[in-house]
C-alpha cells in the first residue's frame, strides 16, 4: 500500500518566525531522510523567502504563491499545487501562509478537494510570546489564528520574563484548549507524524478586515547598513510587514532585512543573488509605492552612494 503524504501548516501574525520556523523543519526532515516539498504564500514577491530554501532543496522543491491570500482567494490555486506536488518514496509537504491569513478558514478550505494520497492536513501556529494580544485592533486576527491548531510554538522568548510566557500560555489554552504548546527547540519531524488534525471549535472571523494593502519597489545601492535603518524606521507603524533586500556600497553581495510589527529592525546577509534585485516589500494600511519611493529618496538625501 502506497505510503500518504503529510501536509503541515504553518500560520503565525507578520513577524513571529514562520519562515525561520520552516527551515528549522525542513532541516529537521531532511536529516530523518524525508522529502520536503515547501510552498510559501504572501502578498508581494513570495519567491523571495523561497529562494532562502534553495540551500536545502532543489528548486523543483520549492514554491511560491504571490499576490493571493491562500484561505480565500488563492485556495484553488493552493489546491491545485498541492495536487500536483510529485510523488516521492518518503515526501512531506510543508506550506507556509501569510501572516494575515484566516487559519480556521484555511483548514477547511484544505479539507476538500486534496488528492487522497494525502493525510488529512495539520496545522501549527507560531506566536511570538513578546507581542502576542498586544497588536490593537488586529487581537482578533491573531487570536484566530491559533484555534485549529494541533500545535502552538513559542517563539522570541529571550525576550521575555517567565511571567510573561506563563501568562501567554494560559491565554492560548483559552482560545485552544487541546494545542500542544512548545517552543522551537522542542520540535522535530518525529513529533508531528504524531498530531492529529484539531476538534476545537473556532469562532468566526471577518477575514476581510484583514485584507491589507501592500506594495513593493526597487531599492537603489544605499552607501551603508544604516540607510536600511533610516527606510525601515521613516515607514509608517500602520505598515505591519516591512522587508526585503538590498545592496550595499563596496559589499558584493546582498543583505536582506525585516521590520517586524513592533517596529525591530533586524537585518544578516542574503545568500545568493534574489531574483527579483533589490527590493523593498511592505504589507499593511498605508503601503504605497510612491511613499516607499518618497522615504528612500528622503532618507539618502545628503549621503553619498
Amino acid at each position: 500500500m502506497e505510503k500518504m503524504e503529510g501536509i503541515i501548516t504553518v500560520v503565525g501574525f507578520l513577524g513571529a518566525g514562520k519562515t525561520t520556523l520552516l527551515k528549522h523543519l525542513t532541516t529537521s526532515a531532511i536529516a530523518k531522510g524525508l522529502q520536503p516539498y515547501i510552498i510559501l504564500n504572501d502578498y508581494e514577491n513570495a519567491g523571495l523567502d523561497a529562494q532562502q530554501f534553495l540551500e536545502q532543496l532543489n528548486p523543483s522543491s520549492v514554491n511560491a504563491l504571490n499576490g493571493s491570500c491562500i484561505c480565500c482567494s488563492g485556495i484553488g490555486e493552493l489546491r491545485n499545487l498541492i495536487n500536483n506536488v510529485p510523488k516521492r518514496p518518503a515526501g512531506i509537504t510543508l506550506i507556509e501562509a501569510n501572516g494575515t491569513s484566516d487559519a480556521c478558514a484555511l483548514m477547511g478550505f484544505l479539507g476538500v478537494g486534496v488528492d487522497s494520497r494525502f493525510l488529512s492536513p495539520i496545522q501549527i501556529s507560531v506566536v511570538d510570546v513578546m507581542n502576542w494580544q498586544r497588536r490593537g485592533e488586529h487581537n482578533v486576527l491573531e487570536a484566530n489564528q491559533i484555534q485549529v491548531s494541533s500545535l502552538v510554538v513559542l517563539t522570541h522568548l529571550d525576550e521575555c520574563s517567565k511571567e510573561r510566557r506563563l501568562i501567554v500560555e494560559n491565554d492560548i489554552r483559552r482560545f485552544n484548549p487541546l494545542a500542544k504548546i512548545i517552543t522551537t527547540d522542542q520540535i522535530n519531524v518525529t513529533l508531528l507524524s504524531k498530531l492529529e488534525p484539531s476538534d476545537n471549535q473556532a469562532e468566526k472571523l471577518d477575514h476581510l478586515k484583514a485584507h491589507w494593502s501592500s506594495s513593493s519597489t526597487d531599492l537603489p545601492i544605499l552607501p551603508n547598513k544604516e540607510s536600511i535603518f533610516s527606510i525601515c524606521n521613516a515607514l509608517p507603524r500602520s505598515i505591519l510587514r516591512v522587508k526585503g533586500c538590498a545592496r550595499l556600497k563596496d559589499d558584493e553581495g546582498y543583505t536582506y532585512f525585516e521590520r517586524t510589527p513592533d517596529g525591530k529592525v533586524s537585518i544578516r546577509p542574503f545568500h545568493g543573488i534574489p531574483t527579483t534585485g533589490a527590493k523593498l516589500l511592505t504589507v499593511g494600511p498605508g503601503s504605497d509605492i510612491k511613499l516607499l519611493n518618497s522615504i528612500i529618496e528622503h532618507s539618502l538625501k545628503g549621503q553619498e552612494v
